[in-house]
Order: C-alpha cells, then sequence, then structure tokens
C-alpha cells in the first residue's frame, strides 16, 4: 500500500496551476488527479471514477482505523464548450475543496454524509465559493439592471410633450437635457415614479438575470442604488420580480430627492465591504475606485453618453464593459486571480 505521507506529496503536487493549465487545454483536472493517486486501498483525497464524470472522493488513513468520509465531485468539465474563465474558475473552487478535504465541508455545513459538487449548469447545482471566499460585488439599478432613461423619456413625450433620445443624455441630470430647473426636474421625475410608466415600463437588460446567476456562485451580490427612498418598496418588487434571490442586501442612496438625507455610494460599499462595484455613472465610478474598489463602467453598447469622460477611463481601477457578457469575464478572471 502506498504510504500516507506519500500521496499527500502527490495532491499537493496537483496545484492551481495544473487546474488552470487544464482549463485552458479543455482537460477534465479530476480526471488528471484521479490518474495521478491510484494505489491500493483507501487514503487521503483518493479519487475514483463512478460514471458520467461523476466521482468520489474518500478520506480517511486506511482499512484499518475505520475512519473514512467520502465526497461525491461531479466533473466540472463536459462535452460542452464553456468560456475559458469560467472553467478555470470553476477548476479551482474544486481543488481548494478538494485541499480543505470532505470533513471539513461537513464540519461547516453540521452535518455528515455526501456532498454533492456539480457543475454549476442546471437546477440543484452547488460548485460555488463559500463565506469569505466569495468576492462582494455592488450592482447598480438604473441603466445597469433596468432601462430607467428610455422609460422616462415615454413619460416626458406624453406629459410634457418634450421627445428625446437616450443618445441626447450627455450628463445624467435630467434639467440639463429638459432645459428646466433642478426642482423642476427633480417634480417631474417623481411624478413619473406615480405611473405607469414607471411602474411597468422598466424592463431588465439583455444578459442581466443570466450572468448574475452564474456569478453567484462565486461572487456575494448586493444592490447599491441612488433610488430615493420614496420608490423603495416597488423597487424591491421589482427586483423580486425581476432577479428574485439573487441579492443579499439592497442599498439606497437617496439621491435627488424631495426629503430625507442622501448617502454617497463609496460609503455604503464601504460599510459592508464591497470589492467590487457595476456603475454607469463615472462620478460614482471615480469616487469608488478611488478608495480602492474594482469598477466596471457599464456603457451598454456603447450607447450611454453620461458615461465617457476621459478622466475616469484613465483610472486603472476602472474597466469599461459594453454588456453583461463582458461583465461575466471580467469579474471571472478576478475570481481566477483571488483564488
Amino acid at each position: 500500500m502506498l504510504k500516507r505521507h506519500s500521496i499527500s506529496r502527490r495532491i499537493s503536487r496537483f496545484d492551481s496551476q495544473s487546474l488552470m493549465s487544464s482549463a485552458a487545454a479543455c482537460t477534465d483536472p479530476l480526471r488528471s488527479l484521479h490518474t495521478r493517486s491510484i494505489g491500493g486501498g483507501f487514503f487521503v483525497h483518493r479519487l475514483n471514477p463512478i460514471s458520467n464524470g461523476l466521482f468520489k472522493v474518500y478520506e480517511g488513513g486506511g482499512k484499518t482505523n475505520g475512519l473514512t468520509t467520502t465526497t461525491t465531485v461531479r466533473s466540472c468539465f463536459d462535452a460542452s464548450p464553456h468560456k475559458k474563465a469560467d472553467l478555470k474558475a470553476r477548476a479551482l473552487s474544486l481543488h481548494r475543496r478538494l485541499l480543505h478535504g470532505p470533513r471539513g465541508e461537513e464540519q461547516r455545513r453540521g452535518g455528515g454524509g455526501t456532498t454533492d459538487l456539480a457543475d454549476g449548469r442546471g437546477v440543484g447545482n452547488t460548485t460555488r465559493l463559500q463565506g469569505n471566499d466569495k468576492i462582494v460585488v455592488a450592482v447598480d439599478i438604473d441603466e445597469v439592471l433596468g432601462n430607467f432613461v428610455s422609460a422616462l423619456n415615454k413619460f416626458i413625450a406624453d406629459r410634457y410633450l418634450s421627445n428625446h433620445t437616450v443618445s441626447e443624455y450627455h450628463v445624467y441630470e435630467f434639467f440639463r437635457i429638459w432645459n428646466c430647473s433642478r426642482n423642476e426636474a427633480d417634480l417631474r421625475v417623481h411624478e413619473f415614479f406615480k405611473t405607469s410608466y414607471f411602474k411597468k415600463g422598466i424592463h431588465p437588460l439583455p444578459g442581466a438575470h443570466t450572468t448574475l446567476h452564474k456569478l453567484s456562485r462565486y461572487c456575494e451580490l448586493s444592490v447599491v442604488t441612488s433610488r430615493q427612498n420614496a420608490i423603495k418598496d416597488h423597487t424591491l418588487e421589482w427586483l423580486d420580480m425581476h432577479f428574485p434571490g439573487l441579492f443579499k442586501h439592497i442599498h439606497f442612496g437617496n439621491h435627488f430627492a424631495l426629503h430625507g438625507e442622501s448617502k454617497p455610494k463609496f460609503e455604503i460599499c464601504r460599510s459592508f465591504g464591497a470589492e467590487i462595484l457595476i456603475d454607469d455613472n463615472p462620478r460614482y465610478a471615480e469616487e469608488c475606485a478611488n478608495i480602492g474598489m474594482k469598477v466596471l463602467l457599464f456603457d451598454y453598447e456603447n450607447s450611454y453618453p453620461w458615461s465617457k469622460t476621459e478622466s475616469v477611463d484613465r483610472h486603472p481601477l476602472v474597466t469599461r464593459v459594453r454588456n453583461w457578457e463582458e461583465v461575466e469575464q471580467q469579474i471571472l478572471s478576478w475570481v481566477v486571480t483571488k483564488c
């Protein structure tokens, strides 16, 4: 029988670099681990194939002590094509769990038995980073999750006979676009909040839900919006309808409000330890980047004039993204780096 310490050395050599190489080549690191770990008897982290990419990992010192824990692991690769960053993130997540050991997983859950680590696709899959391993991400609502300005433009056109397009908003200050006072603009927006244009006219941007669902395996997601407290209830209903169960916290900045104090986004983000902000407003992006956060400046299909400022583009912590697919790719690359 192979000695326990020799097996441990084999496992330790199967490190993150090996997993990254396997992911890049679209090979299966779990099968590689099985090949390297074959030996007689039960030993620490022996990996046995069952069927269709399903494996069992045995933890124990041999047949004599009777202490063996079994973890069922589903391979994070199959014949379906995946993005390389997503492959690497899943591979590294599984690698970390294998090194921690299934016994530690059971202790954290407070129970025993078999743990299923699936590949993250489909109902019931559970491959994900846990607890403090997850990256904390703050997500804006308007123009990031939903199309606020286009719905507002329809209301302004019908109510005030003033036609505007998204391309006219070179700044996200409505009074400058509508040629009215700041106070008048705030009153119009609050009038908009009471109408069906607001309550039924804002729809999720393409790819938002799909991407956030994928990222929730590796990220702790929370909303940080400048929306006012006056529309908190409807905002919560809208999020629950279109993004159910994805966000841990919902924070309101109460900006441009008729009543109550406002709170800067960077202070909100700092209060719960957000590491990444996804936002379309360059001022918020720069403020958060200046306190050390990574920022994805969201400019959907390059159609947001207000987001185009040279100063924020020069900031090393700000990355411009044009759709939710680019959000996914960029954040997964940071997940791999953190692992």
